[in-house]
């Protein structure tokens, strides 16, 4: 059935997966971005618009500017809230940059939600980075589930974390002070795969291009990540939004790899074509050379080393969700980057 569906941040990395699916339901997708003259960003989905049976419709908003959605929001059925910022280093003021447009965004979004009758549901983005800070936090674990919250981040350590931890409980608060919406969260895992823009501004491609580029090929560090494709990202927000039982928060990721297991899948498929990591950076070293590397003492201590589970099942079991191979996800960004002139 035909809706009218909101995307805030509609050009981004994961966004941009969501409107094309949507487009091609047919739905009206409505997205939200910065300034609409600058049509560069959002191109490539005017193209997408062209050939689905989807209409778009571009508005304006800033996260920090309360009751700037209003627009965009009346009307909409369905709205999928991924506007926040994402990166990782060189942050120096890490409330301005991360956690104040992360949870003032959010607040000011659903305020503007609570104004309109016709909003049904909302999808959040959050993330894992809202179930745990570090992967030393798994400690007497076995593995995270949707059960657990990160209580180890601050603005100090792992900001970026904290910042999606205080939005995604920023939603829950709002969402449980009134019922005439309901919010769904996905908690994706490290997503990665195929952009549909030639964009570098998005750290999970900043990292592929560093692995592709040899940043890395005299070694990384021991890091684990649960990974998922951005194309699964997006298939698990679409049937977050249209299961009607959908409820709750959902971890989206396949499985955990290292960079070295990366680094290893990509050589395996294209033997001798990049200046790969072949061994990993002993932990004491990396400790010693963190700073260098824009990373801190206490982000090595609780991360390298550490042994990392997901545990995906509440996706597959009431999303059913299915997801596609860590191989076929490097592929295929392998492919995208080289095709766009990336690498």
């Amino acid at each position: 059935m035909k809706t009218t569906a909101l995307v805030t941040g509609g050009t981004g990395y994961v966004a941009s997966w969501i409107v094309k699916g949507l487009l091609e339901e047919g739905h009206d997708v409505r997205i939200t971005v910065r300034d609409k003259n600058k049509k560069e960003k959002y191109e490539h989905l005017l193209q997408i618009e062209k050939v689905t049976p989807g209409k778009l419709f571009v508005y304006e908003a800033d996260l920090l500017i309360e009751g700037s959605f209003d627009q965009a929001v009346e009307g909409s059925e369905v709205v999928f809230h991924t506007a926040s910022p994402f990166f990782i280093n060189g942050i120096k003021d890490a409330y301005s940059q991360l956690v104040k447009p992360a949870q003032e965004g959010t607040r000011n979004l659903l305020q503007s939600v609570n104004k309109v009758s016709s909003v049904k549901r909302v999808v959040l983005t959050s993330s894992v980075a809202a179930v745990h800070g570090d992967n030393h936090d798994m400690e007497g674990k076995q593995e995270f589930t949707e059960e657990d919250w990160n209580k180890t981040s601050s603005l100090e350590h792992q900001p970026y974390n904290y910042s999606k931890t205080v939005a995604e409980k920023e939603a829950w608060k709002m969402a449980g002070e009134q019922n005439r919406w309901d919010l769904v969260t996905i908690n994706p895992g490290f997503v990665l795969g195929p952009s549909l823009a030639k964009r570098t501004d998005s750290t999970s491609i900043s990292t592929m291009l560093d692995i592709l580029k040899g940043t890395y090929k005299t070694g990384v560090p021991n890091l684990s990540f649960g990974i998922v494709d951005v194309r699964d990202v997006a298939k698990a927000q679409l049937l977050a939004a249209f299961t009607e039982t959908a409820s709750g928060r959902y971890i989206i990721s396949n499985k955990e790899a290292t960079l070295l297991d990366m680094a290893k899948i990509i050589e395996n498929n294209f033997p001798g074509q990049f200046p790969l990591p072949k061994r990993e950076v002993p932990k004491p070293l990396m400790w010693l050379i963190a700073p260098m590397l824009g990373l801190t003492r206490q982000y090595v201590s609780k991360n390298v080393g550490h042994n990392l589970k997901l545990l995906n099942n509440k996706s597959k079991k009431e999303l059913g969700m299915i997801y596609r191979s860590i191989e076929s996800t490097l592929i295929d960004q392998k492919n995208q980057l080289e095709s766009d002139g990336m690498i």
